[in-house]
């Protein structure tokens, strides 16, 4: 996707968004008391407009409860400032569509959006709480329902859109969420960008979800969630999420920042990752998972800043359902800064990663393949890593002559500490080919007895302009990167 191809998507947007009717809320008879719930109302005013040949429904400030309702074609919904649209608190007031249930859908849609500078919250602790009073007095159904949680698809989103075209998320807060934040799925032309998510309200608050998306749009965006950032999906076999760009958004999250997958069934291609900035953030910075039989290909990351995050980078391919092995070739990955912390990064966040999944030892950035199935041509260029070291030689299982014994894992949930223990401190690659760092410079504030860089079934792979700086070596030990790069059933690996 080039600037060329984007601007007449925006260009659309903002004729749309300026040439639209207004309608005042209170025209209807929403009422803005905190109290009267208003899903009715509000529905009517969105079927009227939408009667009408389209316009904007204009909540100003006051504070609206709503259960569902349905956005339709060539209406916005304007939320100026002080404009709050609350979650009703009671779960019956929410309807399921596509497995999943939300305050605002929309299906088979054009031309919608959500613009202002107002407030969508969805209340989910509280509402959560109220789904699990329902359940365990036999009123509300979920199969699912363990841990005293009702599952993720028996909560409602913020925001459920499908199968929607040209559609706009603008300038509002989009806060506390029962389940994910806000999904959209199969859409086209879609634009996110100025919005401020509070998403770490209850479990898997999500802080948007792009699923089989084409030409998509996130910019400017500020993101706190309690699970995974900004997520890429891919439900459908035969679908896949293209023609993504995600620039200049600032996240946090107890999970990780930008992540393709965990569903990686159709999988993604042509995704731009330009000047993004992750904090505080509990697992990968960066993480791409082909495991469900999807591809991954084509994908550029480009000025990303990290700070204070469990790991920079994790590439995975993985075959959880036997036969549907996944692929992952052609990442470009550049003029990334990037800081590991030796202490929990999300510590006294309200929902925080569960501290057993994580290793001991602080892990290496990964990217891992099958025996079979190789990550191909990936480059990382112009890369500066800080790490904190100190790794505990009692912790380490795996020695280097015991690489084999290092479990493939191939249809286990992906994430980076998967492996636990791991022999290298700055990155273990395996089962890969096509490999090139150039302007990679890996630092240790303290001494780690593990090697930098540990190779295994690689392939065809450049280092050049690589530094080493571990405080427990010498100089001429940390220039001697034969020494800092351990192989192991590896071939035509240029070290210059």
């Amino acid at each position: 996707m080039t600037v060329k191809n984007i601007l007449p998507i925006i260009l659309l947007f903002i004729s749309f968004t300026i040439h639209s009717k207004d309608y005042n809320a209170s025209f209807f008879g929403i009422e803005s008391n905190g109290t009267k719930v208003n899903t009715t109302s509000i529905q009517k005013a969105i079927d009227y407009i939408h009667g009408q040949g389209g316009g904007r429904l204009v909540f100003h400030v006051g504070r609206y409860i709503t259960g569902s309702i349905y956005l339709k074609s060539n209406v916005t919904i304007q939320l100026n400032e002080g404009a709050v649209l609350i979650g009703s608190l009671n779960p019956f007031d929410y309807n399921r569509h596509h497995t999943w249930m939300a305050m605002i859908f929309a299906l088979k849609q054009n031309n919608i959006a959500i613009t202002g500078k107002g407030t969508i919250d969805g209340r989910g602790y509280k509402l959560a709480q109220n789904i699990i009073t329902m359940y365990h007095r036999g009123i509300y159904e979920d199969p699912y329902f363990s841990n005293d949680r009702p599952n993720s698809t028996r909560r409602p989103h913020n925001i459920y859109f499908k199968g929607c075209n040209k559609v706009t998320i603008q300038g509002v807060h989009i806060n506390n969420p029962t389940s994910w934040n806000q999904q959209y799925d199969q859409c086209k032309n879609l634009l996110i960008e100025n919005i401020t998510v509070d998403s770490k309200n209850y479990w898997n608050n999500d802080g948007m979800d792009i699923v089989d998306c084409d030409n998509v749009i996130i910019r400017n965006n500020y993101i706190d969630a309690s699970d995974d950032g900004i997520c890429l999906k891919s439900h459908h076999p035969d679908s896949i999420c293209k023609n993504v760009l995600i620039y200049n958004n600032t996240i946090r999250s107890s999970a990780s920042a930008i992540k393709f997958g965990t569903v990686s069934r159709g999988g993604f291609k042509n995704i731009n990752i330009i000047k993004n900035i992750v904090f505080d953030t509990y697992r990968s910075a960066v993480t791409f998972a082909a495991v469900d039989g999807g591809t991954i290909e084509n994908i550029v990351v480009d000025s990303l800043k990290v700070f204070n995050t469990g790991n920079l980078l994790f590439l995975r391919i993985g075959e959880r359902k036997i036969g549907r092995k996944g692929m992952l070739k052609n990442v470009s990955i550049s003029n990334v800064y990037a800081e590991i912390p030796a202490t929990k990064p999300d510590a006294g966040y309200h929902y925080e990663g569960p501290i057993e999944h994580m290793p001991r030892n602080i892990s290496p950035a990964s990217i891992v393949g099958m025996p079979n199935v190789a990550i191909e041509n990936i480059s990382l260029n112009n890369i500066e890593i800080h790490y904190p070291g100190n790794a505990n030689p009692i912790y380490a299982k795996v020695a280097l002559d015991e690489l084999d014994s290092i479990p493939e894992l191939s249809n286990k949930y992906p994430e980076f500490s998967m492996f636990k223990e791991l022999p290298a401190w700055g990155f273990y690659i395996r089962h890969a080919k096509g490999i090139t760092f150039n302007k990679v410079i890996m630092s240790c504030k303290k001494e780690d007895f593990r090697v930098a860089i540990v190779l295994d079934d690689v392939h065809d792979a450049t280092f050049k302009n690589l530094k080493i700086n571990d405080p427990g070596k010498s100089d001429s030990e940390n220039s001697d990167l034969k020494k800092n790069i351990y192989l192991h059933n590896s071939s035509d690996i240029k070290i210059k």
